[in-house]
């Protein structure tokens, strides 16, 4: 389990990285042009996939107060791109130093509505990759839409 884990950590971040050199290659204002998707546009998709890696992070570290990016900062693309890659390197790096046994504790949070759970450190590692796969998936598809070819 531990090197598939850390295979998908470099994949996040290595696809991350990809997709975010071919978002900042567009011009800078289809970053904002609404685009029928779970979120309207690239730049609400790359902010909210660098929340998710933030928040997860936080939380595995035992974070009673979260720093939510798109709450405490207004970035531009530019800022939140590299917010989500320093982020994704950090989970990549993480993933590398992490043992099998660590993978294997459970964990507790509070989900934003402030509910308690408790998870597995691998059930949430493997969700967080999913989750940059599934709207990786979908600003390739935004990004067509705003025609990019070369995707």
């Amino acid at each position: 389990m531990l090197q598939l884990l850390q295979s998908y950590a470099a994949f996040n971040a290595w696809a991350n990285q990809t997709i975010t050199d071919a978002i900042l290659e567009m011009d800078e204002h289809l970053h904002q042009q609404i685009v029928k998707s779970s979120f309207p546009n690239l730049y609400a998709t790359v902010l909210h996939m660098w929340d998710a890696e933030s928040i997860w992070w936080q939380r595995m570290e035992g974070h009673a107060q979260l720093l939510i990016p798109s709450k405490e900062f207004n970035p531009n693309m530019k800022e939140a791109v590299n917010g989500l890659l320093n982020q994704s390197r950090e989970w990549s790096s993480w993933m590398n130093r992490v043992t099998e046994e660590q993978l294997l504790r459970n964990f507790d949070y509070r989900n934003m509505k402030g509910e308690s759970f408790t998870s597995g450190v691998w059930q949430v590692v493997h969700h967080l990759f999913n989750h940059g796969t599934y709207h990786r998936g979908q600003l390739v598809t935004m990004m067509r839409e705003l025609g990019a070819a070369d995707i």
